[in-house]
């Protein structure tokens, strides 16, 4: 949820960044190798061990696709892992899994050190959602990026991401990753509460970025909510200030939520951000953290739609 409109990012460092980004590799422990035919057949499931299967399974080949690709240079697990007819909407990565591929190898060439610290990880349906600090040179801040999987017949059928430089500095003092509220752990909890934790940021966001009503931070957020969006300082006033200033300078402003992805306590919704008629506008992540009923903690990530795409599929 921007305060304002979001700023570009350095060309060449931020071109280098949403390629390597296209299968963000992971930092994230080790993790066994997924083994059978897919328990991704399946494609909305709503409880049971089938369906906990199951998206456990996305969750591991999602991370093992991008630590192989990305950290190994291993281009045969995307054989594997990811149909030869893989949809991309990075704006300047081609469809197909030979283009990710070759995109794999020149990006692991050239930074060899990069790393892919993954901070947390959530699956529902067909869709896996990592978010990640890509660090491509060791001992910069690299970059904030979500990457959202869509998994079918068990691989990797398609990919959207939004990637945003790290700033040396916030506003509210946290950082873009870690996890403040309690308790203070990144994984998904209180997976009973998945179904109602996105009905309530569902009605939440629609209320507050749709349409614009800024009373919906009293009804759905907790006063003191933490915030790790950089230019954001925490709180519920922080918020109503920020944002009534944003609506005020975009009057013309429309949000446009594409996909809202849920697991346990933790809601992300990927949206069109559009200023005015004509502006090819951002892609956002919001993430959220739902805890006892209310919105306690918030991440986003912001990209500029670019004029032009490699692949001609829209960053949505």
């Amino acid at each position: 949820m921007p305060p304002i409109a979001p700023t570009t990012p350095a060309r060449r460092a931020a071109a280098f960044l949403a390629a390597a980004a296209v299968l963000g590799a992971t930092a994230v422990p080790a993790v066994a190798a997924p083994h059978g035919p897919a328990a991704g057949h399946a494609a909305h499931g709503h409880g049971g061990y089938g369906d906990a299967a199951r998206l456990g399974y996305q969750k591991t080949v999602a991370i093992t696709v991008t630590k192989r690709v990305f950290e190994r240079g291993d281009t045969a697990v995307v054989d594997r892992y990811v149909r030869p007819d893989y949809i991309q909407h990075n704006p300047t990565a081609a469809d197909g899994s030979a283009g990710l591929k070759a995109l794999a190898t020149s990006i692991h060439q050239q930074f060899p050190d990069a790393q892919y610290d993954v901070k947390r990880v959530i699956s529902q349906g067909d869709l896996v959602l990592l978010h990640s600090n890509v660090v491509l040179v060791p001992g910069t801040k690299g970059a904030s990026v979500i990457d959202i999987f869509r998994f079918q017949g068990g691989k990797i059928a398609e990919h959207w991401d939004v990637i945003q430089n790290v700033p040396d500095t916030t506003a509210s003092g946290n950082d873009m990753f870690s996890t403040l509220s309690s308790p203070r752990v990144s994984q998904p909890l209180d997976h009973r509460l998945t179904q109602a934790n996105q009905a309530l940021v569902t009605k939440a966001f629609d209320e507050l970025m749709v349409h614009k009503d800024l009373s919906a931070l009293d009804r759905y957020w907790d006063p003191g909510y933490l915030q790790h969006n950089p230019q954001m300082l925490n709180g519920v006033p922080a918020a109503k200030a920020g944002l009534g200033g944003y609506f005020a300078s975009a009057p013309q402003l429309t949000v446009t939520p594409k996909r809202i992805i849920a697991e346990g306590d933790l809601v992300a919704v990927h949206s069109h951000y559009v200023n005015y008629p004509g502006d090819r506008g951002a892609a956002i992540l919001d993430l959220f953290r739902v805890r006892n009923g209310k919105i306690v903690e918030h991440w986003d990530i912001i990209q500029n739609v670019p004029e032009t795409s490699a692949n001609g599929n829209g960053m949505f």
